[in-house]
């Protein structure tokens, strides 16, 4: 498949208050949208994934083993593999995180 209309693509809840779209995926590459209410937390967690946040509106702060960044929209964060990690919303986000390889476990 490559065309993943957003329209089609089912809202999943993760962690009580965050909802992700899965928005396209093929070979070892896939792409996601989060909408984290202000004060949402995905909390700390870690993956084998390379990961790339992208942050589109809101502000957000995130931890990326011991450091801490402020997230503004148009900034961006990469987590490498195995790391921990954890978001937080100081506004309402919307957020695209790109995978590599493939989350397995968000396609299901």
């Amino acid at each position: 498949m490559a065309y993943f209309p957003f329209s089609q693509q089912t809202p999943i809840t993760m962690f009580d208050t965050l909802t992700r779209r899965n928005l396209a995926h093929g070979g070892k590459l896939m792409m996601i949208h989060v909408e984290i209410p202000s004060g949402g937390l995905a909390p700390a967690h870690s993956h084998p994934h390379e990961q790339l946040t992208y942050l589109v509106e809101g502000r957000a702060e995130v931890r990326v083993g011991e450091e801490t960044y402020h997230l503004s929209p148009g900034d961006s964060v990469y987590v490498a593999p195995n790391r921990e990690h954890e978001v937080r919303a100081l506004e309402d986000c919307q957020v695209i995180d790109a995978f590599t390889p493939q989350r397995e476990d968000l396609l299901q």
